[in-house]
């Protein structure tokens, strides 16, 4: 099943039209015609079956025949994850994370950060594409950057955790998780976290784990969090 995408359809929705670029895309790429059957997702959980009504390349229409609803996860996994000095990381991360399963996502400014920008725009294109490959019917959330000191204030339902490389005590990720939970899980720059973000996680009841006895790069750490997550909870 090829899936799309459009944002602004529901239930109620009877007929509707693709952007341009999509439109483009559906005709003249994928040489799609008058009476095709597609498959068209709101992020939401709902899948659309719909049939063309104008294969136009300029404005491709369709009109909704029948769709189903998949239930939300019982539980709830977000990420908030210092952006990795090269970008191409970072968008890897974001890809697998989101074919592997991922509810929310949050880029986190710490103090040993090397990249305090990111392109949000791009960043979302990344998820949305990764959304539609993997066949899921739920877009994950991307949030605006927000430094690390701002993001422990905020409240946090759940279990929350930091994975950090400091020799302390720590439980592993995986034996510290629930199923049916939501969870936050703090993953660290390059650099890792500071004592003193450490220390203001604990302080914001933060449970401090491992990932593993190697020592992970950024990436790797989100996508192993994010595995464990979604594994305990199949």
């Amino acid at each position: 099943m090829q899936l799309f995408y459009n944002p602004t359809i529901n239930e109620t929705t009877e007929n509707f039209s693709f952007d341009k670029e999509e439109s483009k895309h559906i005709i003249k790429v994928l040489r799609k015609k008058d009476s095709d059957i597609l498959y068209v997702t709101n992020g939401l959980g709902h899948l659309f079956k719909t049939e063309i009504t104008l294969a136009s390349d300029n404005k491709c229409t369709v009109k909704i025949i029948s769709f189903e609803k998949s239930a939300p996860s019982k539980f709830h996994l977000h990420l908030a994850v210092a952006p990795t000095k090269m970008n191409d990381r970072f968008e890897w991360f974001l890809e697998k994370a989101t074919e592997i399963g991922i509810h929310e996502i949050t880029p986190i400014i710490c103090d040993r950060s090397e990249r305090k920008v990111i392109n949000t725009e791009r960043f979302d294109k990344i998820i949305l594409t990764a959304m539609k490959q993997s066949n899921a019917l739920f877009l994950p959330k991307l949030n605006d950057a927000i430094s690390f000191k701002e993001f422990i204030k905020q409240k946090q339902e759940g279990l929350n955790f930091i994975a950090h490389c400091e020799e302390t005590n720590k439980k592993t990720l995986k034996s510290a998780l629930e199923a049916n939970q939501n969870i936050t899980v703090l993953i660290g720059p390059e650099g890792d976290f500071t004592d003193k973000e450490i220390e203001s996680a604990l302080d914001a009841n933060y449970i401090p784990v491992s990932l593993g006895n190697t020592r992970l790069r950024t990436e790797t750490a989100a996508i192993v969090a994010c595995h464990s997550v979604i594994f305990v909870n199949e």
